[in-house]
Formats: structure tokens, C-alpha cells, sequence
């Protein structure tokens, strides 16, 4: 997975045209996420950053759905998190991170969550960033999805997951090498 951080991720012309129609259809159907933001401010600031699409469209590919749900006033950065209604089907099945998989003695998953997110170019949310997403409609109503693990706990060898049930948002904790077809992971991307 390091090797695919140090070469250069760039989609083509076309592919970022079509990347940015699903965004801009998405950003138009779900205003409520980004109230008063304008999207042609939005996309002027994609096509500056390039490389940032090619994760939005990692994003995409694995089922994240991500859409803009803030504007960072200071840094000027808008915000982008993974949308879709249940945790993204291709980044499910994964243990939290490499000491995890390392750790387990069989049946090991395919991957981690953390080389999948740097992979992508983007970072897992936090319980707060979680909570935040959970105001803009319900998600993980069927699924749960891993969240970013302050390092006191995933010391102690532990890794928080949330969900939507009951009508309301629950965190708790895993071991870090436990895995589910049902559990995935949402992330972040600032540009």
C-alpha cells in the first residue's frame, strides 16, 4: 500500500468530467448537507486539486457516495465525507489496521482499514466527525462502520465502531482484529 501513496494519482480528463457530474447531481439532490454553499465555488476548487479527485473518486468506486458537508472558514478547505446510507460494500470485511492483522493467527481479512483509507487519500472519521454525519439523515441503519481510534484504546487493543439503531447513534469498541461483512468504514477528505 505505501507504494501506491509515492506514485502520482491522477484521473483522466474524462473520468474527472464524470466524477464531477455524479458530485455535482449528489451536492444538487442533497442540499441540506451544505446549506448556502454554492457548488460552482465547490468545483472550481476540485478542478484546482486534482489529485484530490482522484480520491473523491476512490471514494466513489468503493461505494462511499461522498458528497461536501462543510466549508472550513479559515482554511477555506470544503469538506467532504462518505454519504451513502449504509457503511461503503467495498471497504467492508476489514480488519482496523496493520498490528490487528498482524496480530491474528488465522482467517486473517484481506485488508485493513487504515492502509485502505491512506491508500485512498483520505482519513477515517472520527466519533465526532460520525456524530456530525448522523445529523444529516440516518446511516448505518443495517451496518456500522469503523471509526478514527483514539491511541489510548487501540493500545489496550481496541478499535471504535458506530451505528444507527433504535433511533439513535451508538459508538462502541471492537478488538481491533475482529472483522465483518457488515462493518466498513466512512472517511474524510478536506480540499
Amino acid at each position: 500500500m505505501n507504494d501506491m501513496n509515492s506514485t502520482k494519482k491522477e484521473l483522466a480528463p474524462e473520468q474527472q468530467e464524470a466524477l464531477l457530474s455524479v458530485l455535482k447531481t449528489r451536492f444538487e439532490k442533497n442540499m441540506n448537507r451544505h446549506k448556502g454553499l454554492d457548488w460552482a465555488n465547490v468545483q472550481a476548487k476540485l478542478e484546482a486539486n486534482t489529485g484530490k479527485l482522484w480520491s473523491l473518486n476512490a471514494m466513489e468506486q468503493t461505494g462511499g457516495e461522498p458528497d461536501v458537508v462543510g466549508h472550513d472558514e479559515q482554511t477555506g478547505d470544503y469538506i467532504f465525507y462518505d454519504c451513502s446510507a449504509e457503511s461503503p460494500k467495498g471497504r467492508r470485511s476489514a480488519c482496523y489496521d496493520r498490528a490487528a492483522l498482524e496480530a491474528r493467527k488465522e482467517n486473517k481479512p484481506a485488508d485493513t482499514v487504515m492502509d485502505m483509507a491512506a491508500a485512498m487519500g483520505i482519513e477515517l472519521l472520527t466519533e465526532e466527525h460520525y456524530r456530525e454525519l448522523q445529523k444529516l439523515g440516518n446511516f448505518d441503519a443495517k451496518t456500522s462502520s469503523w471509526l478514527l481510534t483514539p491511541a489510548a484504546i487501540r493500545q489496550l487493543g481496541g478499535a471504535l465502531f458506530g451505528d444507527f439503531r433504535y433511533g439513535t447513534v451508538f459508538v462502541y469498541h471492537n478488538g481491533a482484529d475482529s472483522y465483518y461483512a457488515a462493518r466498513g468504514f466512512r472517511g474524510s477528505l478536506r480540499i
